[in-house]
């Protein structure tokens, strides 16, 4: 069994930390993302997200009665500027498993996509080669409302990223166990435990069909603060009697 205890780990379920371990939970249990004998891969980035997700995960560890174990991964690349040492000491203080990978960089036609799914290979060829049936990734509320919107708006679909999908054949599902928690709750989270986050960025810039709907949301919240959870909830809301056939 996979032994994550440290002196840190007596921390009180109290303000913001209570509320986003038990969002957390309520993701695990409605979607089924984590069951016993489990081993699960973590995507690593350096960011919020994903050490959020991992000290959660040792909290889980700790106070729910189900065996099972994580190993995190993180893919470094040369243009995304991230402390890896600050992340490799958080590794080795809360005495977590973990795997540093490398993507290197093609002559040719680099961009969000072609980042994204070479990570995303290496996550898949890493789960296998450990022997993880699930990988967790760090998505939260706000990245899967922005995508929904994106989809909409962009692409002329109804679609976005699902809290748990299961891929090739059921060999690996993907779990997204931050999917009811928004940015701002992580991030104080974060700050409250002291987690050594960095706000990493990419040298090729930022994806500007992103952030227009990331304003786009801002002020719509103005009015409606509940707009991200209307949005996340709206596609379990389909009303197929009032759309076109």
């Amino acid at each position: 069994m996979l032994d994550t205890s440290t002196k840190k780990d007596n921390i009180k379920l109290r303000g913001v930390i209570k509320y986003v371990y038990k969002k957390m939970g309520k993701a695990i249990l409605d979607y089924s993302m984590i069951n016993p004998g489990d081993k699960v891969l973590v995507a690593v980035s350096g960011g919020m997200d994903s050490l959020s997700l991992l000290k959660l995960f040792i909290m889980r560890k700790k106070r729910v009665p189900i065996d099972f174990e994580f190993i995190a991964c993180m893919v470094s690349t040369d243009f995304i500027e991230v402390d890896t040492n600050a992340v490799i000491n958080f590794f080795n203080e809360n005495n977590i498993p973990f795997l540093i990978k490398e993507l290197k960089l093609n002559n040719s036609g680099i961009n969000c996509f072609w980042c994204s799914w070479n990570r995303r290979k290496i996550l898949f060829e890493t789960a296998k080669e450990k022997g993880c049936s699930k990988i967790a990734l760090g998505h939260n509320l706000d990245d899967i409302t922005e995508t929904i919107m994106m989809n909409l708006v962009f692409f002329g679909e109804v679609s976005s990223m699902k809290p748990k999908i299961s891929l090739f054949n059921g060999q690996f599902d993907i779990v997204r166990p931050l999917c009811y928690i928004t940015k701002r709750d992580i991030h104080n989270f974060a700050v409250k435990l002291g987690l050594p986050f960095t706000n990493y960025k990419c040298l090729y810039g930022k994806d500007t069909r992103r952030e227009l709907v990331k304003n786009i949301i801002k002020t719509i919240e103005k009015d409606c603060p509940a707009a991200k959870n209307n949005i996340f909830n709206a596609l379990k809301n389909i009303k197929k009697d009032y759309l076109p056939h």
